[in-house]
């Protein structure tokens, strides 16, 4: 099964901790507290670019990455896109 399909399949594990939930909200400057339904529609979305790279799957849509761990499936953290001109 293809890396992208297997987190697709278990995204009802998917999950963070109280920290994440704040830095994830600061760093996406979100104004919602449901952190991970966010996260769970950006990557469910069909334009979301969903690979795996060691431990992590790197989840790219709208200029922000979200990183989840492949093992536990939890949001270890998301942030927006830095470009090299910044």
């Amino acid at each position: 099964m293809e890396d992208k399909n297997i987190l697709l399949a278990h995204i009802e594990k998917l999950h963070t901790t109280e920290m994440g939930v704040g830095r994830i909200m600061r760093n996406l400057a979100l104004d919602t507290c449901d952190v991970v339904a966010y996260c769970k529609a950006k990557i469910l979305d069909p334009n979301c670019n969903i690979y795996r790279q060691g431990k992590n799957w790197y989840c790219e849509i709208d200029e922000n990455v979200i990183t989840v761990n492949a093992y536990s499936y939890t949001i270890i953290t998301a942030h927006k896109v830095k470009h090299k001109f910044e």
